[in-house]
């Protein structure tokens, strides 16, 4: 399975205080990047379903930095009436409506290829628009909270459609009193959310074009550049030499630059300390989990839990040597598969092999997504410029998402394929559901749907296949499923409690004094009998999710919840499917946690991400017992 660190939601919405723009629904930051049909080509999508035309989009960019005065004016009337309510926040929603598609335009093209100034500068333009448009309506949250919870209630009851579009977002509000300044207060910290994106910006630009990568020969001859793509391609070799020279080149180039990432980092830290501080929460975790009341015993039960399931993660650490047939197994020795398989999936294949997969979803999820999966809404291959990973980006309600990829012909790609088009499909179902208001889901349940997507495949796949030695792979790549959504991704949760624990303390914070603490939850996860190579702590550099706060947990959860969904509808029927499919109707129209809750899920307890430590040893079983 495609490890999940190569994917990752990556927030790029300012926080609108009423409109709900799916700027963040499911945008990927993923480092999965291989070779294939097209690599040197032009992009597939057709951006011109967004604005036929840069013409075109400017008269867009240039209609919504004219709104934002009569934005700003709002607040003189806003507390009049339900009506007056109504007005003002049906006209916040239809400008971040024309401001998310001004987005999404700019940010695809910049995508298509970094090296390309002029699309970088309208992608940055449109950033500080955001930051505009934050100042506008900043009043909104204070002139809610000025009115009263009971005023609030009173006109929320005389107005179906104030009902309907704002209940929930102006209780949201009402809960978030405590944290809430008052109007010149939140629009200072609107203003700062520009400067404030400044690290992850930098380090962005480091790796994409700053850090002078080195080229790596391989045993076969080939020359292979080890940037984010190159590393990610060759690091699963089969000649184990490749392999170490592969994560000695691009982490020994990395570290290089230790003390530039760590200043990024820092400074990314101190920003998160700031706004926490600045809205008088007693933790950046506090902050960070408050707005989509997520209890933060979920986040350190999960932690607690996938601890007390590290001997299971060890011991499929030591299976995996013995596969390999390894004298000792090395952080190096961690992506090859543990057999192979010589299987060829062109894009054809991974769309029919996951309409087929996907079946168990109903007849018409399988519809919808054959419309999709047919249209040009996806770019996938790899090419020279163009951004790494992979995402499905859903900011254009009233269009549609779309899809950057880097396939490879791999059961990797096909993998890849299913995760991404699992977040479009969620983005379609609540997007048909919800009021644009509503249909935003947050990134707690956003992974629901990709990990529920790769459960069912890895399924089929098991049941489709013809030999003892397909079966170990596709085990393997459950193994590795759960290896990297996990357990991976809850020990960068450690690490980035860990790094905000620090910042809280006022502690020194360096690239080094990262590094050595990352290198430490390396060795912890991976058990006594696993070398950590010293040069490779500064993997967390590489890690692009932690410039998104307290983000990464998400992916252990939900691969949680999205495991436990996919047994529920194999081992079920339509009443499982249905209520499945509600949670990605809902959208964001209640807690995360509830829309979970009333599917039958609880997330508050342990029973999730225990059964995912079940299922992780029962794989490992299952792999022994047809080793023999």
């Amino acid at each position: 399975m495609i490890e999940t660190d190569r994917r990752g939601i990556i927030g790029l919405a300012a926080a609108l205080p009423f409109a709900s723009p799916l700027l963040a629904s499911a945008v990927h930051a993923a480092d999965v990047a291989t070779s294939g049909p097209g690599a040197s080509g032009a992009a597939l999508w057709d951006l011109t379903e967004l604005y036929p035309s840069l013409d075109a989009w400017d008269v867009a960019r240039k209609d919504v930095v004219a709104a934002l005065p009569r934005l700003a004016a709002g607040k003189d009337t806003f507390g009049q009436s339900a009506e007056a309510m109504l007005a003002a926040l049906e006209d916040i929603s239809a400008v971040s409506m024309k401001l998310a598609r001004v987005y999404l335009y700019a940010s695809l093209r910049a995508d298509e290829d970094v090296r390309v100034s002029a699309n970088q500068e309208r992608d940055a333009q449109v950033t500080d628009l955001f930051s505009s448009f934050g100042e506008a309506t900043a009043w909104t949250a204070p002139e809610t909270l000025k009115l009263g919870a009971e005023k609030v209630e009173g006109f929320i009851a005389a107005n179906k459609a104030l009902s309907a579009r704002f209940a929930y977002p102006l209780r949201k509000t009402l809960r978030e009193a405590a944290h809430t300044l008052d109007a010149k207060g939140e629009q200072l910290l609107a203003a700062a959310s520009s400067p404030l994106s400044g690290p992850g910006a930098i380090r962005q630009q480091l790796f994409s074009s700053d850090i002078p990568w080195p080229e790596v020969t391989l045993s076969d001859g080939s020359k292979r550049t080890l940037d984010a793509q190159g590393y990610s391609l060759a690091r699963d070799a089969a000649n184990r030499d490749d392999r170490k020279a592969v994560f000695d080149g691009f982490f020994g180039q990395m570290g290089k630059f230790e003390s530039s990432l760590g200043a990024a980092m820092s400074a990314k830290l101190k920003g998160d300390v700031f706004e926490a501080r600045a809205r008088s929460y007693k933790s950046c975790l506090s902050m960070a989990l408050s707005p989509n009341a997520v209890p933060e015993g979920v986040y350190r039960t999960l932690l607690a839990e996938v601890n007390a399931g590290l001997p299971q993660l060890h011991r499929s650490f030591q299976l995996r040597r013995k596969i390999l047939k390894l004298p000792d197994i090395h952080y190096y020795d961690i992506y090859p598969p543990l057999v192979s398989l010589e299987r060829k999936f062109t894009l054809t294949d991974m769309r029919n092999v996951t309409l087929k997969a996907l079946e168990p979803l109903g007849p018409d999820y399988v519809k919808r997504l054959g419309m999709a999966t047919a249209a040009k809404w996806m770019d996938p291959w790899p090419r020279p410029g163009k951004r790494p990973g992979a995402y499905m980006n859903g900011a254009a309600y009233e269009v549609h998402p779309y899809l950057l990829l880097n396939l490879g012909e791999n059961y990797e790609g096909l993998s890849t394929y299913a995760h991404e088009w699992g977040h479009a499909m969620h983005s379609l179902l609540a997007n048909s559901s919800q009021p644009y208001e509503l249909a935003d889901y947050p990134i707690f349940t956003a992974e629901i749907a990709s990990t529920c997507n790769e459960v069912l495949l890895t399924e089929y796949m098991l049941r489709q296949a013809k030999t003892k030695e397909e079966k170990i792979y596709y085990l393997g790549m459950r193994l590795e499923n759960m290896r990297g959504t996990f357990f991976r991704q809850a020990m960068f949760a450690e690490f980035e409690l860990k790094m905000h624990e620090m910042a809280e303390a006022g502690e020194g914070l360096s690239g080094e004094s990262l590094t050595r603490v990352y290198g430490e939850l390396l060795k912890r996860y991976h058990g006594p009998n696993f070398v950590i190579d010293v040069p490779y702590a500064i993997e967390w550099a590489y890690i692009p999710h932690f410039y998104s706060t307290f983000y990464v947990y998400q992916y252990a959860t939900s691969i949680s919840a999205g495991t436990w969904f996919a047994h529920s509808i194999l081992n079920g029927g339509k009443a499982e499917r249905e209520r499945y499919l509600d949670v990605l109707r809902a959208g964001g129209s209640a807690d995360p946690v509830d829309i979970l809750k009333k599917a039958g899920l609880d997330m508050t307890a342990p029973d999730p991400y225990r059964q995912l430590v079940a299922d992780f040893k029962a794989t490992i079983d299952e792999i022994e017992t047809l080793m023999g």
